[in-house]
């Protein structure tokens, strides 16, 4: 009997109308185009608009897009698992706000937080219900509204983040398609280089959190780049060597979009040309959770059935990752 493996089978993005260029953010911060373009690649990023409006709402166009290209309705759906560092509130999740708003009636659903890691980790978590044979359909969504964490008098990280968000569909497949292995990992002790400072049980809010401009993403950019750049290289480079592939063997790499320098490392670490590695940060910026699902949308129809493609991410926390797969369509 053939493994069944849990394979994409449907992927769709979504990022809002208006653009935030390096020209403007030149008005708000001391900075300039050469410089933001220079160290980290991006020339403008997008920025959801509109009061009362949160994460989920990136995420309901996304997702009913990828419904209607499957021609499935959303009561077919098991599982959505919905990886963001934006939830809309801290409870209920958000997977349950975008169930509700897309009538997913059947299926239960959870948040998963890993910061910019957390797409890779909610694939391989997916990929164990449809492997188990517990579930047919499972949602995975990853996306942020990084626009309301980020803090617009920080000149640091205000040029690296953007908003948007894409989903996939994983679907048992039993011809060798599909996620065929994963490397996931963290280590907590890098928490204070990159992080959130207010907002959680440890430091709840209040009036001197807010005036201290507290709850905003706070990055050590050096630290957190020294060890970004050897770490998500390493990674992607290990699951390849683990299932005995070179560079050769390889049609695509998908990168988490946060530095060019950093997808430029991991390309040189795994072997990959420059027509091999799908970037898109120059126009969405860092989106978090949507980046590489976002790359899998605009790449789409460049994909081979059978194509090999390997996901590499890191994240705040520190947690990093890569997926091996096998395009199924």
């Amino acid at each position: 009997m053939s493994k069944i493996h849990a394979a994409i089978t449907a992927v769709h993005g979504y990022v809002p109308d208006y653009v935030l260029t390096n020209q403007e953010l030149e008005t708000l911060v001391d900075t300039n185009d050469e410089w933001i373009t220079s160290r980290t690649g991006i020339k403008e990023r997008r920025i959801l608009k509109g009061e009362g409006l949160g994460t989920s709402d990136l995420a309901v166009p996304a997702v009913q897009a990828l419904l209607k290209k499957r021609g499935i309705g959303a009561d077919e759906i098991d599982l959505i698992i919905f990886c963001t560092t934006t939830p809309d509130m801290v409870f209920p999740a958000t997977a349950n706000i975008l169930a509700n708003k897309i009538g997913a009636k059947n299926a239960w659903g959870y948040d998963l937080s890993a910061a910019c890691s957390g797409f890779i980790f909610g694939l391989a978590t997916g990929s164990q219900f449809i492997e188990s044979g517990k579930h047919k359909k499972v949602l995975v969504v990853g996306g942020d509204k990084m626009s309301s964490i980020t803090n617009y008098q920080d000149r640091a990280t205000c040029i690296i983040f953007g908003d948007g968000c894409g989903a996939v569909l994983l679907e048992p497949n039993d011809e060798g398609n599909g996620i065929i292995d994963s490397i996931l990992k963290s280590d907590g002790s890098g928490v204070s280089y990159l992080h959130q400072k207010a907002g959680g049980s440890v430091r709840p809010a209040t009036h001197e959190t807010v005036d201290a401009r507290e709850h905003f993403a706070y990055q050590e950019g050096q630290a957190v780049f020294k060890f970004a750049v050897t770490n998500m290289a390493d990674v992607a480079h290990e699951v390849m060597e683990r299932n005995n592939l070179t560079g050769e063997d390889v049609q695509w790499l998908v990168p988490h979009q946060a530095n060019k320098r950093i997808i430029d490392a991991t390309a040189r670490r795994t072997g990959l040309s420059d027509d091999k590695v799908i970037i898109n940060i120059e126009r969405y910026g860092n989106t978090t959770n949507g980046t590489i699902p976002l790359c899998l949308w605009e790449w789409e129809s460049k994909f081979k059935k059978g194509d090999t493609l390997i996901l590499a991410a890191f994240g705040g926390g520190f947690t990093w990752g890569s997926i091996y797969l096998r395009w199924a369509y």
